[in-house]
């Protein structure tokens, strides 16, 4: 099949590149110049493992091809996957207009039949304003051209997104199109051989699908972090009570680790937009509204055990920190926990001294240079002379220490552990004071 993807960033690079992988021919088009050019060369501008070479070989081999030209984008494939960009507007809502800006340039340059497929997060009702988008250009230019809308949300995890596209647990399309579900069918027959992973639903449905899913995540999220802070005020260790519940086949041990708050592109904006598309009809989501709450409460925890440690007094103080991306095995740093930190520890007049494995060009990009900010090679020179160690991301690369080594590193033997990778007694035998999440006897 001849496919069109707009956008190039984590779906849209994946969802081209995993379905050029499998022998669709695939053009994928973005406005960005300079990130054509350099996807054109081989160099993918987002880190995700595996997909590099994937690009590289597909690239190759012929089947993957990168453009800017909005013409010949839309003359190329009969599918046309949307996968821009769907921000956060101002009062949490999901702002559509890049969106709207890939229909109107389908509708301006369809000669034939396109099935214009919405692959990006996008609140219940937008696949009816892309169709209504493309009728009005189509009107405009005075010509009639059969195309149909449909909803195909992604459900990839940033770090694992070629797993979940390639063996993902469903394929959820919106559409009411007998001729829409066959072409869909035939795009994704590659990865539905073992079983039917298809679910055919009406288009709102599968709208509402995408968010609801990203908010349950996200409740879960929270649930677990609201037991944690409840654990350490009673004494208890929240890592056995999860342990408790996540044997609960109903429960499972997914998404139930307390640590320091979720973030990323996706939960933060998704249960913001699910919040907000219900209060636009009148419904007030009290839990999502809580979720959230909950949330930014939970990512000034790092901060305030800091704070414990220090009496308050954070002035002068350099602060080591291992991880930076909002989750291991990605270089993404939008709403991480790491951010609101070091913003309050520069507030606070205090120094960070940060490693990440991969998220060390996305801080610079962000904060820039900046006295009060050093970016060092490797773990090992983060903590050298530091007051203090946080742990903001779960990365492999942080969960085995020799804690006599490292309070011979710090100048104070403080560890506040955000993702609860240790033992707080083995820690406490090393000498250092260690500030778990939920963990009530680590200060014992």
């Amino acid at each position: 099949m001849k496919i069109t993807v707009f956008g190039t960033g984590y779906v849209g690079l994946v969802t081209g590149t995993c379905l050029a992988d499998v022998g669709h021919d695939v053009m994928c088009m973005d406005v960005d110049a300079d990130k054509i050019a350099r996807l054109k060369e081989g160099e993918v501008p987002i880190y995700e493992p595996g997909l590099e070479p994937m690009v590289k070989q597909n690239t190759a081999a012929g089947r993957l091809r990168f453009t800017t030209d909005a013409a010949e984008a839309v003359g190329f494939g009969t599918l046309q996957f949307i996968a821009v960009g769907t921000p956060p507007d101002e009062d949490g809502s999901a702002d559509l207009q890049y969106v709207v800006s890939v229909a109107k340039s389908i509708g301006e340059h369809m000669r034939d039949y396109k099935v214009i497929v919405n692959k990006s997060t996008v609140p219940v009702g937008t696949a009816d304003k892309v169709r209504e988008t493309v009728t009005q250009v189509l009107q405009s230019r005075a010509e009639q051209v059969d195309f149909d809308v449909c909803s195909n949300p992604e459900f990839l995890k940033e770090g694992a997104a070629i797993e979940d596209f390639t063996h993902g647990a469903r394929i959820v399309v919106g559409t009411d199109s007998e001729r829409v579900k066959d072409l869909m069918r035939d795009c994704y027959a590659p990865y539905n051989r073992l079983r039917d992973k298809l679910m055919f639903m009406d288009v709102r449905a599968a709208e509402l699908t995408k968010y609801a899913a990203n908010a349950m995540l996200a409740t879960k999220i929270s649930f677990m972090n609201e037991i944690a802070n409840l654990a350490e005020k009673l004494g208890a260790d929240v890592e056995q009570v999860r342990h408790g519940i996540g044997s609960d086949p109903r429960i499972g041990y997914h998404f139930i680790y307390p640590g320091c708050g979720y973030g990323g592109s996706c939960f933060p904006k998704d249960v913001q937009a699910l919040a907000r598309t219900a209060a636009q009809v009148d419904y007030q989501a009290e839990l999502l509204n809580a979720v959230e709450a909950v949330n930014h409460r939970q990512k000034q925890t790092l901060f305030r055990k800091l704070e414990q440690a220090f009496d308050g007094d954070l002035s002068g103080k350099c602060i080591a920190l291992w991880g930076l991306s909002f989750k291991p095995e990605t270089d993404d740093m939008r709403d991480a926990p790491s951010r609101m930190l070091m913003e309050a520890l520069w507030q606070a007049g205090a120094k960070v001294q940060a490693f990440d494995p991969q998220a060390m060009r996305e801080c610079r990009r962000i904060y820039g240079d900046r006295d009060d900010l050093v970016l060092v090679g490797d773990r090992i020179q983060a903590v050298k002379g530091a007051d203090a160690l946080v742990i903001c991301t779960d990365w492999k690369d942080f969960r085995a220490v020799d804690f006599e080594w490292l309070k011979q590193q710090l100048s104070t033997p403080v560890i506040v552990d955000g993702r609860n990778l240790f033992d707080p007694q083995r820690v406490k035998q090393a000498g250092l004071l260690y500030y778990a999440v939920g963990r009530g006897d680590s200060l014992r």
